[in-house]
Formats: C-alpha cells, sequence, structure tokens
C-alpha cells in the first residue's frame, strides 16, 4: 500500500467558518501525493458535518475529546503515515504550490530534517506589515527561537523521525507550546529557510490562543526553565538561554509591579535569582 509524500495536520476546536478554506488550500494542491488528517478537538459546532460533505479519499477525520492543541497535533503524528509532516492552524491556509516547492527544497537540500517557509500575514482582512525583529531565520537559529517564536506552525514541514528523538509537544502547554517545541528542536538541528511566501496566515479574531492566555511570556519562561533542566544544551546555549530568562523575568517582573500583582513579582524574583 502506497505511503503518501506528506502528511499535512489540521487541528481544531469550532473553527468551522475558517475550517472550509483551510481544507480546500490543502486539497486543491499542484502536489497531490499527500494525506490531510483534520483533528478536531472536541468542536460543539458544524465542523464535523462540513467535513462528512467533503468527498475526498485523502482526507482523515479523527474527532477527540477536547484536551488543546498540543493534543491534537500529536494525535495526528501518531495517525500520520507520510516521512514528512506539515502542520497548517485551522484559521490560516496554505498557497496551492506549498508542497510542490517544498517539496523540491526537500530534495535539492537533504541534509535538512526541518524547513519552514515565509508567509503573509492578514488582521481583520488587510494584510499585516512584518517588524524587522519578524524576518525569518535559517541555519542555526537557538538563539532567534529564544527571543521569540521564529517558526511558524502554518509554514513548517518537519522529517517525521525527528518527533522520535525530539519528542512530541508537550500536552501541559495550552499556549506557547510551539515555542516550547522549537526551543528543544532548533537546540539541537538547523533550519532551512524557503524564502516563499507560501501560507497565509489569519490574525485579529477573537479565539486566537493568545487571547485566551494573555500572560504568554510566564509560559516561555516556563519553556526556557524547562529546557534548561533537560541538560540537553551545550555551554554556549545555556549562556544564552539563562541570559534570555533573566531578560523575560524582568520584563515579567515590572509589569507585574505595575499592575500590583506583587507576589508574582516576588516568584519571578526569585526564579531570576536562582540563575544569578
Amino acid at each position: 500500500m502506497h505511503n503518501p509524500y506528506f502528511s499535512i495536520i489540521i487541528p481544531t476546536y469550532n473553527r468551522v467558518k475558517f475550517l472550509d478554506t483551510a481544507i480546500k488550500s490543502v486539497l486543491d494542491q499542484s502536489f497531490s501525493d499527500f494525506e490531510l488528517i483534520v483533528v478536531d478537538d472536541g468542536s460543539t459546532d458544524q465542523s464535523e458535518q462540513l467535513i462528512k460533505d467533503i468527498k475526498d479519499t485523502r482526507l482523515k477525520y479523527l474527532k477527540k475529546d477536547q484536551s488543546g492543541v498540543s493534543a491534537a497535533r500529536n494525535r495526528g503524528i501518531q495517525e500520520s503515515t507520510a516521512p514528512f509532516i506539515c502542520f497548517l492552524d485551522s484559521d490560516d491556509r496554505f498557497k496551492n504550490t506549498k508542497l510542490e516547492i517544498v517539496y523540491k527544497y526537500i530534495n535539492d537540500f537533504p541534509g535538512y530534517r526541518i524547513f519552514h517557509t515565509e508567509e503573509l500575514w492578514y488582521r481583520y482582512g488587510k494584510i499585516l506589515n512584518q517588524k524587522k525583529i519578524h524576518k525569518k531565520p535559517e541555519g542555526d537559529i537557538f538563539d532567534n527561537s529564544l527571543k521569540l517564536c521564529c517558526i511558524g506552525m502554518s509554514t513548517t514541514v518537519v522529517n517525521k523521525n525527528l518527533f522520535d528523538e525530539i519528542g512530541n509537544f508537550d500536552e501541559n502547554f495550552q499556549a506557547c507550546e510551539d515555542y516550547e517545541f522549537w526551543l528543544r528542536t532548533t537546540a539541537i538541528y538547523p533550519v532551512k529557510l524557503i524564502p516563499k511566501a507560501l501560507t497565509i496566515k489569519q490574525g485579529g479574531h477573537s479565539d486566537q490562543l493568545s487571547r485566551k492566555f494573555p500572560a504568554m511570556d510566564t509560559l516561555r519562561i516556563r519553556a526556557i526553565e524547562k529546557l534548561l533542566k533537560s541538560e540537553i544544551l551545550n555551554k554556549q546555549q545555556t549562556q544564552q538561554a539563562i541570559l534570555e530568562l533573566k531578560s523575560k523575568c524582568l520584563i515579567y517582573i515590572n509589569g507585574a509591579k505595575k499592575r500590583k500583582k506583587f507576589k508574582e513579582a516576588a516568584y519571578y524574583q526569585t526564579l531570576l535569582e536562582q540563575y544569578n
């Protein structure tokens, strides 16, 4: 039985108004050797009916109890059969040549196991100009990954074997799970940038995780602390991680004091002092 070249994983929860566009952007690809796995994380809207109305043998639909985006992606990885995995958030979409172009880069650069592409950002239906800090890096990008999540999930393609070595997404992170995963990954492997905008990202709607978890820096601090305890970093990476942990702690401490959250400020002050 033929296994496809790509497995595209879409985790979704109550995103029926975006999901149809995301799915069609995959099914309309110029490169057709793929399977599309939609993992429904307990949706209560019309997502299931939408998918049942789509007649395409490449589409697999998995519905599970709600347990977060990390668990949904992990289920998709578990069910995937292809050597390369793409991720697509249910409110984003691919350009129709994405897989064709990525396939060429994978064959032209066999030394890489992680690829990502440029992306176009839209907010409230209008294109959003990206800042200099958001410029996509390549190669050894561990230091970039500490500062911010510089690999967009909907832009990435990963060799499936990498998950056996790095591990899957940490299901204890309800947000910033991508930041935590890319820290572990880029500490070990280089990343190849495909310098073409092949993903279109939608922002500004009310159900984005960044709106549900406003204190995102506390999760990033937790991710760095976890990484430091893992002992996978070399000496230079350890120093880089400690510097970024201190920076993020200081920013959060100052903000907590302004909001009169003195217990929180004291907690992160204690954490900061552990690395002095």
